[in-house]
């Protein structure tokens, strides 16, 4: 697919990168993303790598993508569970949080300021995030969680994400609607791309002007929408979970769209 050229001229000075369906998926790098990266690196432009997947924290993300063959450097990732760890600290230390998520999440937030409960009666927070044992049981914790003096966050908005060859599986936002059905009640906030604490995170990382940044991503409603949110040019790549069916009738429009990251030095010279 071409690039679209409806921007407008800038000084690129930063890129955020997604990771699933956009440089990898699962474990497997996509044709030609590395090189992709390093291209970028050649125009001295700095990095954001971010992630909605919670499992894991920029530092392990760094190691993931360099054992992939990406040139990922120290500082430069940001994930899911990085801005709910932070969000918790900052907004509900000393608070008793039950986690439904995986155990790598449950970690996470021990980092914080906040009481990881094992027992969900005594929360004062509940989080909704991805783990494959999602069950019964989960839902009748989610109503022993909560009542009206309960906080309720999820961790990220993706109802799906892409497996190791391609599949969409069930991800975070599809269990924290699945809890919102039992408790009836939607998140007070959910922290992943597009929110604004996740596009202060990437910011920070950029350590640039939003306005002369671009996004790159596979999703619409996450990665093209924080983009919009921040003031930065956005780039759709088609490897990942969007199609032309979904593109055309989505209210959120890219400024570019390519087949891949291997195309991303189009737009990089529209930038220029």
């Amino acid at each position: 697919m071409p690039v679209d050229t409806v921007a407008t001229a800038m000084t690129l000075q930063g890129v955020v990168l997604d990771l699933d369906g956009t440089v990898y998926h699962g474990e497997h790098p996509l044709p030609g993303a590395a090189a992709a990266v390093d291209r970028v690196r050649d125009r001295g432009l700095s990095l954001c790598f971010f992630s909605n997947n919670p499992l894991y924290d920029g530092e392990r993300y760094v190691e993931r993508l360099q054992g992939m063959g990406v040139d990922a450097r120290p500082g430069e990732a940001c994930s899911s569970a990085v801005v709910t760890r932070d969000y918790v600290d900052d907004q509900h230390a000393g608070d008793g949080v039950f986690v439904i998520g995986s155990d790598p999440l449950r970690e996470t937030i021990r980092e914080t300021r906040a009481d990881v409960l094992t027992q969900p009666s005594a929360a004062d927070v509940l989080l909704t995030s991805w783990t494959d044992g999602f069950g019964y049981r989960d839902m009748v914790d989610a109503l022993r969680a909560f009542d009206d003096g309960t906080a309720f966050l999820g961790t990220d908005p993706d109802p799906t994400f892409q497996d190791s060859d391609g599949n969409l599986v069930p991800g975070s936002g599809a269990i924290t609607r699945a809890v919102s059905g039992v408790i009836e009640r939607d998140p007070d906030r959910v922290l992943g791309k597009p929110s604004d604490v996740a596009v202060d995170a990437a910011v920070d990382i950029l350590d640039c002007d939003p306005a002369e940044s671009l996004v790159v991503g596979d999703r619409l409603e996450t990665d093209i929408r924080l983009g919009e949110r921040a003031g930065m040019q956005t780039a759709l790549v088609m490897s990942g979970v969007t199609d032309e069916a979904t593109l055309e009738r989505s209210d959120v429009a890219p400024d570019y769209v390519i087949d891949s990251l291997s195309e991303i030095d189009g737009v990089l010279d529209s930038l220029a």
